[in-house]
């Protein structure tokens, strides 16, 4: 059974991210990592504000810009990465489950 993951904007209900477990979507530490041509980039702002990781490396903080807010730290992406987390870099990180701002949705199709 296949698995779709799908991280939606709460406030909008638009879709942000959209992929199948495993191949253009991977789980870490309870979060996931979208290729990113499964990104609907246009809300999306990276910005110059950083986290450092010990383990996986910096990543740069992604804001969801709404017709009236900027919704800070919604996503977030690694350019840079430490051994071992290789198969992240340059892939857009969204927190699993539900938050305030986004929200995860899942699909099974056999």
């Amino acid at each position: 059974m296949q698995r779709t993951v799908t991280i939606v904007a709460t406030a909008t209900n638009q879709t942000l991210a959209r992929g199948i477990e495993g191949q253009s979507a991977v789980r870490l530490e309870g979060n996931w990592y979208f290729d990113p041509t499964n990104v609907e980039h246009a809300p999306l702002q990276e910005t110059d504000r950083l986290y450092v990781c010990p383990h996986k490396g910096t990543c740069n903080w992604i804001d969801l810009a709404l017709t009236d807010a900027t919704i800070p730290d919604v996503a977030w992406v690694y350019h840079n990465v430490k051994p071992n987390y290789e198969y992240i870099k340059d892939w857009i990180g969204f927190y699993g489950g539900t938050r305030e701002a986004t929200r995860e949705v899942w699909e099974y199709e056999s």
